[in-house]
């Protein structure tokens, strides 16, 4: 088979990479001349653990290609994934899907002869319907899909090559037969291995992907709340997490207290959903509750931080450790130190910040006073206090000792409660963590 792709970003390039792993003939393209430019050159635009490897051995066995136009992409191609942007539209928190609704007219467009267009991108209820009429207008043989992508950046390879399940949705009728036969072949890979294939219509996929995004979204503030209720009763979360995470109806994972969720889906999608939930009569409370509560979450971080220095941080050396919202990514979309930092630097202090791998991106986007560090150590020497924020396995590895050694003052607040706590003051450390006593 082949296919193109129209968006070389996280989840295209992700998407496609993988795909050719699997033996699909596989064109990428961009509007972003640049970005093609550089995967020629192997340079990769995000950082995704295995990712470079992938695309490397899969464009020099000439299976992944990257084209200049959308024409050459799609030249004898049997389906056309959309995988492009959907942020937050400014103002009202509604997807702003021009971006999809722009892509699907120029595929329309393009197109020589029959294909199945597939929405790849996270889009509200009732896009998919939209998109049909948009190309049943200009070429009423194209198909039209929604196919939603359920990768964790970090582990997006694994997430894509092993999958808990496959959603595709499909519009009513012979062209929805079409669709779901070119996509059953695509996937004939992950059915070997009996992975789960759900066949729905197009709104019911939609929905699919912003229910399972909002769900978990649910989960994580839920145990940041309880963490709150721990510290106040003297209770330990990590144990209350794996009393009820053993519980099969409601398992085990994004049962970990922190700073509040961000990234590209989490803090986006839960938004679109509450809104277009409004929009058609039927509000998602909880979904609202929980985007609320990551809100506050993020700013009660920094007030921690205040509380922890004294209740004044002006003229301290503050050194924050990660920068990106989840380890093994570069992604800083609202990662709570775009929130933490901010705060931090009004109240006076003095900022020195360590990520493996979200540095260059963060830069543009907190106070042009910060500095940064070239390790987790130097970014702590003289510090008044440290403050852990994302739990990049190379934090874990920290000697107590030396990180004590290197600050001037004695306060480390772990905000993904890495640190053993008696280790910590036995290293002589004014040591806070989340939801422990």
């Amino acid at each position: 088979m082949h296919i193109a792709i129209l968006g070389a970003g996280y989840v295209g390039l992700v998407s496609g990479a993988c795909f050719a792993e699997f033996g699909v003939d596989v064109s990428l393209v961009d509007s972003d001349a640049s970005k093609i430019a550089a995967l020629r050159e192997g340079r990769m635009p995000i950082y995704e653990p295995g990712l470079d490897r992938l695309v490397a051995d899969n464009a020099k066995d000439g299976r992944l290609h990257f084209a200049d136009t959308l024409e050459e992409a799609m030249a004898g191609a049997d389906a056309v994934f959309l995988a492009v942007g959907t942020p937050s539209r400014r103002g009202d928190g509604h997807a702003d899907l021009s971006y999809v609704f722009a892509a699907a007219e120029q595929v329309a467009r393009a197109a020589k002869g029959p294909l199945t267009l597939v929405t790849k991108s996270t889009v509200p209820v009732g896009t998919g319907e939209k998109i049909a009429r948009l190309v049943h207008a200009i070429r009423p043989d194209i198909a039209v899909a929604s196919n939603p992508e359920f990768l964790r950046e970090g582990a997006a390879i694994g997430d894509f090559m092993r999958p808990d399940r496959v959603v595709i949705g499909v519009e009513p009728g012979e062209l929805g037969d079409r669709a779901l036969a070119t996509l059953k072949r695509l996937y004939r890979p992950l059915y070997l291995i009996e992975t789960p294939i759900v066949a729905t219509s197009l709104e019911t996929a939609e929905i699919i992907k912003y229910a399972a995004n909002s769900f978990l979204a649910m989960k994580v503030s839920f145990i940041n709340e309880v963490a709150d209720l721990c510290e106040r009763a003297g209770a330990d979360v990590h144990d209350v997490a794996r009393g009820i995470g053993l519980d099969g109806r409601i398992g085990r994972k994004f049962l970990h207290p922190g700073p509040g969720y961000g990234g590209s889906c989490f803090p986006k999608d839960t938004l679109a959903f509450a809104r277009t939930a409004q929009d058609l009569g039927a509000p998602l409370r909880l979904v609202e509750a929980t985007i609320a509560v990551n809100e506050d979450r993020k700013h009660a971080m920094a007030r921690r931080v205040i509380a922890a220095c004294g209740g004044d941080v002006a003229g301290k050396r503050i050194a924050i450790l990660g920068l990106t919202f989840k380890p093994e990514t570069d992604d800083m979309r609202d990662a709570p130190a775009l929130v933490v930092l901010p705060e931090l630097a009004a109240a006076g202090a003095e900022l020195r910040a360590y990520d493996p791998e979200g540095m260059t991106p963060a830069r543009p986007l907190l106070p042009a006073g910060v500095h940064y560090a070239t390790s987790a150590l130097n970014a702590a020497l003289g510090s008044d206090a440290v403050v852990l924020l994302t739990e990049w396995n190379e934090f874990r590895a920290l000697s107590p000792d030396k990180l004590r050694g290197a600050m001037r003052g004695k306060t480390l607040l772990d905000f993904r409660n890495v640190y053993d706590p008696a280790a910590m003051r036995a290293a002589g450390f004014e040591y806070y963590s989340i939801g422990r006593p």
